[in-house]
Order: structure tokens, then C-alpha cells, then sequence
């Protein structure tokens, strides 16, 4: 008696297995049916392209890998992330997530990813500073100040923004963390300012209250860290005027 053939698989079925032999050619063998040929042109280009993806959003921690190294990192998150999202610039922040909860990296890795990611978001961050009702040559202390919408606070275990080849972190993490705050200025150039705690506490104390006047934020400030707030409103005021060079302050509201 002849052997009856298989069912064949469904559409559905075979976009999974075909997507699956893509993430990991090495050992989920393709759908029966087709040309290895051809195959090899589909597994080349999508992993390619995820190569040169992450490299772009990630350049320092591409250039602390060797070719191979890079592949290899770029291959075990292809086929080991379930990315939730259908977005291809969204692929990022996936690699970011992934190496957060990764127990092969360094906890600095992670960090640096981030940080790199966050620069990606400041650049591609839809929000427009002119679309924002503001004074750009208000007085800070008199008036509200405006915080510009593609700024973001950030705290770091590691200093993430002088890591390089040559500048690795130790095995030891540092005992003060590293603030800073990535802004895109009124250039569409992305940069970074060094901070500290008390001034991202400001930050987020002007985004949380923005009816109240530079002096009003600064008084309460000095509330919370039990400081005298006369020492504090002098060095608050330069603070201010600090952060608006940089277009993290646009101004004052209207």
C-alpha cells in the first residue's frame, strides 16, 4: 500500500516555521519545499539587516566587539527575543530590553544601550520646541519656566557617556551614579549635560508643578532636601539659566 503524503501545512504554519528558521537557521530546519538557494538569500538579508541596524543605534557598543563578536551578540537576540512590536526603528529599544534581562552582559552593558537608545529617541522624537507656548528670554525665577519636551533625565549606575574601548568601567560599581539629561536643542542637534541629583529633582519638580514660578520650585526644593533655601535660590537661579543655554529651559511660560 502506498504511504499517504503528510498534510500539508497551512499558510499560517508555514510563516511560522519559515520566521523560525530565519531566527535560527542552525537548528530549526526550514518548511519542505523549498530551494535552500533561495533560502539563503532570506536568511542573509534579515540577519544583515539586523547587523546594521543595531550597529547604527548602537555604535559605542558596537566598536567594543570584533566582527564576530557583534554577530554573534546580534544572532542570539534575533533568535532569542520575541520582539513585541511590529515597528522596524522600534527594534532598538527591543535590544535594549533584552539585554536588561540578560545575565551574560555586564550590568554597564545594558546602561550604555540605553543610553545610546536614548539618543535615538531624542532624535526621532516627534515633538517640536515652536510648537510650545513660551518666552525664550523670560525671567526663570518670576515667571514659570517651560521644560522642553524632548528632555529626559537620567540616572546611571555606570558613567555610560565616556565609556569607550580604552575607558572600560572595573568589576567595581561606582559609589555616586551619573546624571544626565539628553535634550535635543533648537538645532535638532542631540547632546548631553552632566548633572546631579538635585538638579534632575528640579527638573522633575518643574514638569510635575508647571504653575509655579522658578523661585515658587526652588523654595519647595529646598523643602525637600531640608536645605536653607536662600543658598539655594542663589545657586538655583544660575542652575536655571544653565539649563536654558541648553535649550532643556525653553523660557518662560507666556
Amino acid at each position: 500500500m502506498a504511504e499517504v503524503d503528510a498534510k500539508p501545512l497551512d499558510f499560517r504554519d508555514l510563516q511560522y516555521r519559515f520566521a523560525a528558521h530565519l531566527r535560527d537557521p542552525g537548528n530549526i530546519p526550514p518548511p519542505p519545499g523549498l530551494d535552500d538557494r533561495r533560502l539563503a538569500i532570506y536568511r542573509d538579508l534579515f540577519f544583515n539587516n539586523i547587523v546594521s541596524l543595531l550597529a547604527g543605534n548602537f555604535p559605542v557598543l558596537r566598536s567594543l566587539h570584533e566582527e564576530d563578536g557583534w554577530r554573534a551578540i546580534s544572532r542570539q537576540w534575533y533568535r532569542e527575543h520575541p520582539s513585541h512590536t511590529p515597528l522596524f526603528p522600534e527594534l532598538g529599544r527591543e535590544f535594549v530590553r533584552w539585554l536588561e534581562n540578560h545575565g551574560d552582559h555586564p550590568t554597564w552593558f545594558a546602561e550604555l544601550a540605553h543610553y545610546e537608545w536614548m539618543e535615538v529617541v531624542a532624535a526621532n522624537d516627534e515633538s517640536e520646541i515652536d510648537d510650545i507656548a513660551h518666552d525664550p528670554d523670560g525671567d526663570l525665577m518670576l515667571a514659570c519656566p517651560v521644560v522642553s519636551p524632548v528632555a529626559w533625565p537620567l540616572v546611571y549606575r555606570y558613567p555610560v557617556h565616556r565609556i569607550r574601548a580604552d575607558a572600560l568601567p572595573g568589576a567595581q560599581e561606582p559609589e555616586t551614579p551619573t546624571c544626565l539629561i539628553i535634550a535635543r536643542n533648537r538645532k535638532d542637534q542631540v547632546g548631553f549635560l552632566e548633572a546631579n541629583p538635585l538638579t534632575l529633582h528640579l527638573i522633575e519638580r518643574l514638569k510635575m508643578e508647571p504653575a509655579r514660578t522658578g523661585a515658587q520650585t526652588l523654595r519647595m526644593l529646598a523643602q525637600d532636601i531640608q536645605t536653607d533655601p536662600d543658598v539655594l535660590m542663589a545657586a538655583g537661579a544660575d542652575i536655571l539659566a544653565r539649563l536654558r543655554s541648553r535649550d532643556i529651559l525653553l523660557g518662560a511660560r507666556r
